[in-house]
């Protein structure tokens, strides 16, 4: 009997099997190899070792976290599922500690580090974090208690890019301890986060600085008001429905933009009319006189409206459709906030959307995995995506100033220790790969409009003056935006 065990990526298309066990591997009836842990080998290449084992010949040693495998093939099934479960869990993690670990080797590489952050110290921050969460995910405090208290001399704030992103996924793996009961015992307390708590002056500040120095949501503004100035393109009466206002972002930078090219259009403007979706009602309405101020400015009228609710108890009525409007639905790192393990509630929500009929919707979202089944894969894929993250800040400031200090501990770090510390309703940042938006959208009835704006994207990433080392990608007619080859945002549009 051997044991394949299913790619992270297709859990999700599993899952909809009523015959699929939540992304838990298969059993076979015979005997074939079975692909272990990737390796570090010393020389730097990274290497796979094949054999066929049975299932006595599994040991604790096979699993250095703790989470053993028993020998005896009479072990009740349930029981025998969980070991399977966590040594499936590792070896998703290994598949993502390949690209984690090469990635970070080739940013030292580049000789942004020194000393004791070179090379060597690198890999050994990698791999005492990996052990610390694997520690974590088999609930044994008093080994990653030991863990924790050497990472948090190790992964400094003020560090190599690498320490920095550490720290931050250093404080997600203290919290999650925190909230996980002993070895032995079953269950899982969530955190007490307030992720709605969008008003903090410290995380207004960072997600503005976030804005102007980094190219990721001017990017889904810029490729967005693209795409709805097309939609707009000869119509006397337009609307936007805004999801979330882009975090609430300050002064409402997007629509500036739109208003502005809509004023400038030849033909005579529009009329136009924003309605903002969002609890943070009072912030969304000064955003709303200063738009509205600023339109009557350049000639243009204006009517903006707010409706107050979350994207989960949204309702159909809650959205006031004039008879002959243009509708357009825009979504800035909104969405993933209510993908659940259900579903439920996202399918609700693009029903909703569906509804509504809207000629557009542009969906810009994180274009990562964060969203897996499994912990350790999960704090992988985050790992590796941060780390990218961290590193083009490297390039664009530097080491000791406060604008990066306070862009990776109040907005960046915040996203990590959602993915890292939280479960359950509490765990809002679910990112998820483009491909895997495109059959959920799918599913809820909406067609895709290729973007074909490819050539504009780079001219708009030049006259920015962003960083070398950004790049944008065309890839089956969606724009993603990365650095250094990793994706990090991605837009596409949707009709119904």
């Amino acid at each position: 009997m051997a044991y394949s065990f299913l790619p992270q990526d297709s859990y999700n298309d599993q899952r909809d099997s009523p015959l699929s066990f939540s992304g838990l591997p298969t059993l076979e009836d015979d005997t074939t190899a079975v692909w272990l842990p990737t390796l570090y080998h010393e020389s730097g290449d990274f290497k796979r070792l094949k054999r066929t084992p049975s299932l006595g010949e599994f040991s604790d040693s096979s699993i250095s976290s703790g989470c053993s495998i028993p020998r005896s093939s009479s072990v009740p099934k349930l029981h025998f599922r969980d070991h399977i479960w966590t040594y499936t869990q590792r070896y998703l993690a290994a598949e993502a500690v390949e690209e984690a670990a090469a990635a970070i080797i080739g940013a030292e590489d580049g000789g942004r580090v020194d000393g004791e952050e070179g090379n060597g110290g690198g890999m050994k921050l990698v791999q005492q974090l990996i052990s610390c969460a694997e520690a974590v995910a088999c609930r044994d405090k008093a080994h990653a208690s030991v863990l924790l208290s050497e990472l948090h001399a190790n992964a400094l704030v003020f560090g190599s890019s690498f320490q920095r992103v550490a720290s931050c996924f250093v404080q997600g793996l203290a919290d999650r301890l925190a909230s996980v009961q002993p070895l032995g015992a079953v269950g899982y307390v969530a955190p007490k986060m307030n992720i709605m708590d969008t008003a903090s002056e410290k995380k207004e500040e960072a997600l503005s600085l976030v804005y102007e120095n980094c190219p990721y949501i001017q990017f889904g503004h810029f490729v967005a008001n693209s795409s709805i100035l097309e939609a707009f393109e000869g119509e006397s009466l337009v609307h936007v429905v805004d999801l979330g206002m882009t975090l609430g972002l300050q002064h409402g930078y997007q629509w500036h933009s739109l208003i502005e090219s809509l004023a400038n259009r030849p033909s005579p403007a529009p009329r136009l009319r924003i309605t903002a979706v969002g609890l943070s009602v009072d912030k969304f309405r000064v955003i709303g006189d200063e738009l509205e101020t600023y339109a009557i400015g350049l000639g243009l009228h204006l009517e903006f409206s707010v409706v107050q609710s979350n994207l989960e108890n949204l309702k159909p009525d809650d959205i006031k459709v004039v008879p002959g409007e243009v509708l357009v639905v825009n979504s800035v790192l909104q969405l993933h906030c209510v993908v659940k393990e259900s579903r439920g509630a996202l399918n609700s929500v693009l029903q909703i959307i569906h509804e509504l009929a809207p000629k557009v919707l542009v969906l810009v979202e994180q274009d990562s995995s964060h969203n897996g089944p499994f912990f350790l894969g999960r704090f992988m894929e985050a790992l590796h995506y941060y780390s990218a993250i961290f590193d083009s800040l490297d390039a664009m400031l530097p080491k000791y100033d406060t604008r990066r200090a306070k862009m990776e501990q109040f907005y960046f770090a915040e996203e990590i220790k959602n993915i890292v510390s939280c479960e359950g309703p509490a765990r809002v940042e679910r990112h998820e790969r483009v491909d895997q938006w495109r059959r959920r959208m799918s599913r809820a009835g909406f067609q895709p409009v290729p973007l074909k704006m490819l050539a504009q994207a780079k001219q708009w990433l030049s006259s920015i003056n962003a960083c070398e080392g950004y790049t944008i990608v065309e890839e089956k007619g969606c724009l993603v935006l990365g650095w250094k080859s990793k994706p990090i945002v991605a837009a596409s549009c949707w009709k119904c």
